[in-house]
């Protein structure tokens, strides 16, 4: 609900009792909602979030945040300050869709044919920049607070990009948060685990080169389509067969690209697919497998297979401390029993596992409703009723760090 104003004054050191986080953010609450409509309403793939980029940039500079651009090409920080202590905190959130026509009617629905924010980076730009607004209002923290604002997460390597534009270098961070919604988890509830909470995961290509023939005369060719079929059947053993079997991987060919025509063997083929494990380590082995196999298979029959295998994410590792310090502020949000802190880890993959790379942090996951669509459905949409939650949660964080009162 709205609130009214402070219910109680004090004249002691000229102290006001405020209101809680969430009431003062509660009042933002028909703004968080235009500014998440108007960003789902015009989707931008990765790197080409020019006009996300400019709107988030203009909600800061409202609201007195210093604004630095072009870093990860369309990615932006935001500062704010105060103070001179040095103590710093990174706030993150993604501001990327994904190529997928939406299949909603709601009137916020995407004006962009084939783009569609299906997996809530409106919602978690909007959540950020709701804290970004209270925390310019109140300043009730000493040091600085960096506003990160991803471009391209989608698979496309925005969060390295950052880095590599010395993301950390102009804006140092103790530590480092980000959040993500999770559909099939209520509103108003939090999950913040320690150690592993995604998975690594690469993409890959296989090219596959035979020799043409007529479709009545094999015998005349190397066909790449048998190649192929046998490269996938053979790959489903490296998880089976080569890993140990605590040693959780999923291999995936999404994939089979061959011929064009009823009465041709064409000369060659394309596999690809995508790669998860927990561990860098079992991503070496797995990767070194499927060249073994792809290479010795193709051999075989008479042709050749050359892999691309690119692995696009690290897995997201929450450091122990900071786990716990992000599910302390979520208990104070919500109550503990609204926090879960061993949930197990996702085969899903999130490039903020970069940025944790080189700060300590936490990847938290915030309800987004039950019986809700999944990520990359064509129907999802983010829950309007998250962002008090996720903007709250972001804001307390900053206070409980960077309490004026801190040694």
């Amino acid at each position: 609900g709205q609130f009214a104003g402070p219910s109680t004054t004090s004249k002691k050191q000229g102290t006001i009792k405020m209101p809680t986080i969430k009431e003062h953010i509660e009042q933002y609450t028909e703004e968080l909602k235009q500014w998440r409509h108007d960003i789902h309403a015009h989707p931008e793939l990765g790197f080409e979030e020019n006009r996300t980029a400019d709107f988030v940039a203009q909600k800061l500079q409202e609201f007195g945040v210093q604004v630095h651009r072009n870093i990860g090409k369309t990615g932006l920080v935001g500062v704010l300050r105060v103070g001179n202590e040095p103590d710093a905190i990174g706030l993150r959130a993604d501001m990327d869709a994904l190529p997928i026509a939406e299949q909603n009617e709601f009137e916020h629905r995407s004006q962009e044919h084939g783009k569609m924010h299906a997996c809530g980076h409106d919602g978690h730009t909007t959540m950020l920049l709701g804290a970004a607004r209270y925390l310019s209002e109140t300043k009730n923290f000493r040091g600085q607070v960096n506003f990160i604002f991803q471009p391209a997460e989608e698979g496309i390597g925005g969060a390295k990009a950052m880095i590599d534009d010395g993301l950390f270098e102009q804006f140092p961070c103790d530590s480092v948060f980000a959040m993500h919604n999770a559909p099939g988890l209520p509103v108003g509830q939090f999950s913040a685990t320690p150690g592993v909470v995604a998975a690594a995961g690469a993409f890959f290509d296989i090219d596959i080169e035979g020799v043409g023939a007529h479709g009545a005369h094999p015998e005349n060719g190397v066909d790449p389509v048998i190649i192929g079929s046998q490269i996938v059947t053979a790959i489903q053993t490296v998880v089976s067969r080569n890993l140990r079997a605590r040693d959780a991987a999923v291999v995936s060919i999404t994939q089979f690209h061959a011929g064009d025509a009823y009465n041709v063997i064409p000369s060659k083929a394309r596999l690809s697919g995508t790669v998860r494990t927990f561990s860098k380590q079992v991503m070496s082995r797995t990767e070194e497998r499927m060249r073994e196999l792809a290479s010795t298979i193709a051999k075989g029959f008479g042709g050749t297979a050359r892999i691309d295998f690119r692995p696009i994410f690290a897995p997201v590792v929450n450091d122990e401390k900071e786990a716990q310090f992000a599910a302390d502020v979520c208990s104070s949000l919500v109550g503990p029993n609204n926090v879960h802190t061993n949930s197990p880890p996702g085969t899903g993959s999130e490039d903020f596992s970069y940025m944790l790379e080189q700060v300590p942090g936490c990847y938290v996951l915030i309800g987004n409703g039950e019986n809700r669509h999944p990520v990359h459905h064509p129907q999802y949409d983010f829950n309007d009723h998250a962002s008090v939650f996720g903007a709250s949660f972001f804001a307390e964080l900053v206070e409980k760090r960077l309490q004026p009162n801190s040694p």
